[in-house]
């Protein structure tokens, strides 16, 4: 690609910049990433780097200015914090002053392959590798479409700053990731974490594809040869980018979609998954997309590069990023046609759901909107008892508007189309956590596979008490039939309607917070009955 040099650069509020290396090659980024010690190469190709004190984003440190129109759209509360424009002016100046005086890299980029959907986007830092880490993520423009680029969003990503009166200006920390939805406009300082620049941009096309009517989803998709797309909602664990990554299908993409009136489209040009305990024999593709360009984050790693990935002393929240390509059989335009199926993922710590259950309408918008799964607190000190975590729509940290407003386009779609809804349940099968053991990735690919040939039509259902869930009696692929309804594989019955109805409580606690919103969200009948 030849040089390009962006245009408007004296509108960035930057001064004495040095060097713009803009769009730069993976060649030229490596070497700068390795010559400048930020990162380390790997025996596989890829390029490993540690994110710093921050291994995950810092959700208690995002906000969002409180100014109109945008503050009549957006939901405040635990993850939309407000923040008065003054302040967001004054570390904005902070920010470009870090910025200012240097070599700085910028990456111009789409978020959305659909071009009736797309945002331009502009990522500007002082890091080689966090360069890196947007490359990979976002879809790269051609060499064309980069000569009359004006970004409709700028990320100014000033890692290395951190706000000395937070306490003053009312905020959590010295760590700050602001939003100004009407300047278009969002600022990163004090981490280092590349994730929040991928996900600030997820909350940004949360914001606003839903003001047009278009759907935007945390789930991975894949399409089969017959066109027939398939959509997996699911919480970190949940096995959404393991399951869609299946070499007999096209990858869409592992995690950031939007749903428009052409079909599901990719908001990225990359995956973004979990390396932790990666078996090359249960992930092959994941684990062959680890070479040249991509790139490790907080990974343990011996003199040679090699990467331990069983090891999590850094953390449990190991990464690669990489660019789809290393995808063999993904889809090419990052796009097709309105999905047949969607698939709601969940670990189960409790081991009471089945491995697989289809869901009615209702059921579907109810299970959206509860968005569950359970986590095992395994880092902590004597805790072995299942957590359980509800996340409306499977990505409520990411959500500016209300949850309803997303279940609202989701419930239209599913009519519209003719969708048909599944919960998997990934995780525990015969006990709780540290009693019953997880679910084998072979019978879980199985029940997919039944969803999405469509063999799973042709089973006799049965009802499973309490959640009044449909589930097959039998599964071409199960060895074993009695997996599909759990009570079957624990020893002791009482102790496992003991546990499914704790579980139903938890659910119907948690959907009390929509009994405000009026009888087109009162979905509650659709839950756990007790």
């Amino acid at each position: 690609m030849a040089v390009i040099t962006p245009k408007r650069l004296d509108e960035l509020g930057l001064e004495d910049i040095g060097r713009v290396f803009y769009n730069t090659g993976y060649s030229e980024l490596i070497a700068h990433e390795v010559n400048h010690r930020e990162c380390k190469l790997s025996t596989s190709g890829a390029t490993i780097c540690d994110t710093g004190i921050f291994t995950g984003r810092s959700p208690k440190d995002k906000y969002f200015v409180d100014q109109e129109p945008s503050n009549k759209h957006i939901a405040w509360g635990d993850t939309n914090y407000p923040i008065g424009e003054d302040i967001f002016d004054e570390l904005l100046e902070i920010t470009q002053k870090q910025l200012s005086g240097k070599d700085i890299y910028i990456v111009d980029a789409f978020a959305g392959a659909s071009e009736a959907s797309r945002r331009k986007i502009r990522f500007i830092t002082e890091v080689a590798w966090q360069a890196h880490f947007v490359k990979n993520m976002f879809i790269r423009p051609t060499e064309d479409e980069l000569t009359d680029f004006k970004p409709d969003f700028v990320v100014y990503n000033g890692c290395k700053v951190t706000n000395k009166k937070y306490q003053e200006h009312g905020m959590n920390s010295d760590v700050f990731v602001l939003f100004n939805i009407e300047r278009n406009i969002s600022i990163i300082g004090g981490t280092w974490y590349g994730g929040e620049m991928k996900k600030g941009i997820f909350s940004m096309m949360n914001y606003w594809l839903p003001l047009e009517g278009k759907l935007p989803m945390h789930c991975s998709a894949n399409v089969g040869e017959k066109d027939d797309v398939c959509l997996f909602f699911g919480l970190s664990g949940t096995g959404k980018t393991t399951l869609s990554t299946d070499p007999g299908r096209a990858l869409i993409g592992d995690d950031e979609h939007g749903w428009d009136d052409h079909g599901v489209f990719n908001f990225e040009g990359g995956c973004y998954a979990k390396v932790i305990n990666l078996d090359p024999r249960s992930e092959p593709e994941i684990y062959g997309a680890i070479s040249k360009d991509a790139l490790l984050e907080n990974v343990v790693y011996d003199d040679t590069g090699r990467v331990d990935y069983e090891d999590g002393a850094k953390t449990e929240n190991t990464r690669v990023s990489y660019p789809i390509e290393h995808i063999i059989n993904h889809q090419q335009d990052l796009q097709a046609g309105h999905p047949n199926n969607i698939i709601f993922l969940t670990a189960d710590a409790f081991g009471v759901l089945p491995p697989v259950s289809k869901l009615n309408k209702e059921q579907a918008m109810y299970y959206f909107l509860s968005g569950y799964t359970a986590k095992v607190a395994g880092t902590e000190r004597g805790i072995t008892e299942p957590v359980a975590a509800f996340s409306a729509c499977f990505g409520e940290a990411f959500l500016p508007l209300h949850p309803t407003d997303y279940a609202k386009l989701l419930g239209e779609k599913i009519d519209k189309h003719g969708v048909n809804v599944y919960l998997v349940n990934t995780g525990w099968t015969g006990g709780v956590y540290g009693v019953g053991k997880r679910m084998s990735i072979k019978d879980t690919r199985a029940c997919i596979t039944g969803i999405l040939d469509g063999s799973i039509n042709d089973s006799e259902f049965e009802s499973l008490p309490i959640f009044n869930l449909s589930i097959p009696k039998s599964l071409k692929g199960v060895q074993d039939y009695s997996i599909l309804n759990p009570v079957k594989t624990w020893e002791n019955k009482d102790a496992y309607m003991n546990t499914l109805t704790k579980l139903a409580k938890m659910f119907q606690k948690n959907f009390h917070r929509y009994d405000s919103h009026g009888d087109e969200f009162n979905f509650a009948s659709a839950g756990p009955q007790i």
